[in-house]
């Protein structure tokens, strides 16, 4: 059992510090281009699709956020949110850059694709009831009123002179994290490309916690990343990988998984259901250690969208089940194809 917890623990350490510089950086391109994703959308439903689809394509859930608003205000119809949370895997494309690099290009394609697909056909069969014309009530922290200088030249030396809690903690942790690395207890024990981007991510997200003004680092970075995300990101990646080892190592399910894909495929798709970023790593930890089929981890991630839909509860409980039900019936759809062509 301690044996099983230790090595849940380093992977889970190296996931949860990736996920949360890769947030990080999002939210420092998002502040710095001024909340571009937020700019209205006029023209075809086709270029609604592609962007819609791209935001969800974007890790994290700030692009299905700004679907959800892009919706609400009338810019987005329906099927354009339908292609975003196809699209969308929510934090959990972050998990899959690091535990499945080899993988997570085809995935992010395959769903990119789906979602301008599946989104013409809900149009297509929905009509003009799928657009929305109310006025947005929701308040999303998409920081577009926000003025951020990023890079405060001359006021650096400043910031460092009064350091906060904040950025002392942030900085010293990123620096145990590089030493990590190096020193290869954190990531692949050898020099690859994978560790090579974790050098070179730590390092960048180093440099935004020593530069970025206060506002920046409270707000954007300790507040919404560190506070919200981090743990409950390191708790789903850590039980995961346990009931992984549990799975595969102790109960030696992965016959059972093999022999009985249909019951995991439904299983993966009502979990999809759920509208939080955490549970769905079990099937992306199970495939990473080949218990699962490729058609099952992208059924899951046809259905589940992280956190993304949860604004849509408040702004519609009918069109929320309404765009859970079409990526339900979708991401069983790819699943059964799978299984009947055996991938």
């Amino acid at each position: 059992m301690i044996n099983f917890l230790e090595q849940s623990f380093t992977p889970a350490l190296m996931i949860t510090g990736f996920v949360f510089m890769m947030m990080m950086l999002v939210e420092y391109l998002n502040v710095l281009s001024k909340g571009l994703f937020h700019k209205e959308l006029h023209g075809s439903r086709l270029k609604q699709y592609l962007l819609a689809s791209f935001l969800g394509a974007t890790p994290g859930c700030l692009g299905a956020f700004a679907a959800v608003t892009l919706y609400s205000h009338g810019v987005f119809s329906l099927g354009a949110v339908v292609a975003a949370m196809v699209a969308t895997s929510g934090d959990e494309a972050f998990v899959m850059l690091s535990m499945i690099p080899e993988k997570v290009l085809l995935i992010f394609f395959i769903l990119f694709m789906l979602g301008i697909f599946t989104g013409f056909l809900t149009d297509l069969f929905l009509g003009d009831k799928a657009i929305r014309r109310t006025e947005c009530q929701q308040k999303f922290e998409l920081h577009e009123e926000d003025v951020c200088h990023c890079f405060p030249w001359g006021h650096i030396k400043e910031q460092w002179a009064h350091c906060s809690l904040a950025r002392g903690v942030l900085s010293v942790t990123l620096v145990l994290f590089l030493f990590g690395i190096l020193s290869g207890k954190l990531g692949p024990p050898t020099w690859s490309w994978i560790r090579i981007t974790l050098f070179l991510v730590s390092g960048v997200a180093l440099f935004i916690v020593s530069t970025v003004p206060e506002h920046f680092l409270e707000k954007h970075v300790w507040e919404h990343i560190a506070k919200v995300h981090v743990t409950k990101i390191f708790f789903w990646t850590f039980a995961a990988l346990f009931l992984m080892h549990i799975i595969i190592d102790q109960l030696h399910l992965e016959g059972w998984i093999q022999q009985n894909q249909l019951i995991v495929l439904a299983i993966a798709c009502m979990v999809g259901l759920i509208p939080e970023s955490g549970p769905h790593l079990i099937f992306l930890t199970l495939f990473s250690q080949n218990a699962l089929p490729f058609s099952i981890l992208l059924a899951n991630s046809v259905v589940q969208d992280g956190h993304g839909m949860l604004p849509m509860l408040a702004e519609s409980r009918l069109d929320f089940f309404k765009i859970k039900g079409i990526n339900f019936f979708v991401g069983l759809c790819v699943g059964l194809t799978g299984f009947l062509t055996g991938w």
